[in-house]
C-alpha cells in the first residue's frame, strides 16, 4: 500500500493567504502606519534641511507631511499589489530618514 503525505493542510493554508481581506488589511496598514512614518520623516527632514528660520522650516515640513500622508493613502490603494504599496511608501520614508541622519539631526 502506497502512502503519500497528506497535503490538505497546505491547501487550507494557501487558501487562507489568498483571501482578499488580507490584501485590504495590508494596504490599510500601509496607508496608516506607512503614511504616518512617511509624514514624520518628511517633517524631520524639512525641519533640518531648509535654510530658513527654524520655526518656518518646521511649519513647512509639517504642511508638506500632511500632503504626503494623504498621497501615501492614495498610493496604498492605487497600486496593483500590497507589496508595491509597502515598497512605494517605505522607500521615500527611508530616503527622508537617511537624509535627516546625514544632515546631523538625531530623531
Amino acid at each position: 500500500m502506497e502512502r503519500t503525505p497528506d497535503a490538505r493542510w497546505l491547501n487550507r493554508f494557501g487558501n487562507t493567504l489568498a483571501r482578499p481581506w488580507l490584501g485590504v488589511l495590508s494596504r490599510s496598514l500601509a496607508a496608516i502606519v506607512g503614511g504616518y512614518a512617511l509624514a514624520a520623516t518628511c517633517s524631520m527632514f524639512f525641519a533640518v534641511a531648509l535654510p530658513i528660520a527654524r520655526a518656518q522650516a518646521v511649519l513647512t515640513g509639517m504642511l508638506v507631511a500632511i500632503v504626503l500622508c494623504a498621497c501615501a493613502a492614495l498610493w496604498a490603494f492605487a497600486t496593483r499589489t500590497a507589496l508595491r504599496a509597502w515598497v512605494g511608501i517605505a522607500l521615500p520614508t527611508a530616503v527622508f530618514w537617511l537624509g535627516t541622519l546625514m544632515l546631523g539631526a538625531r530623531a
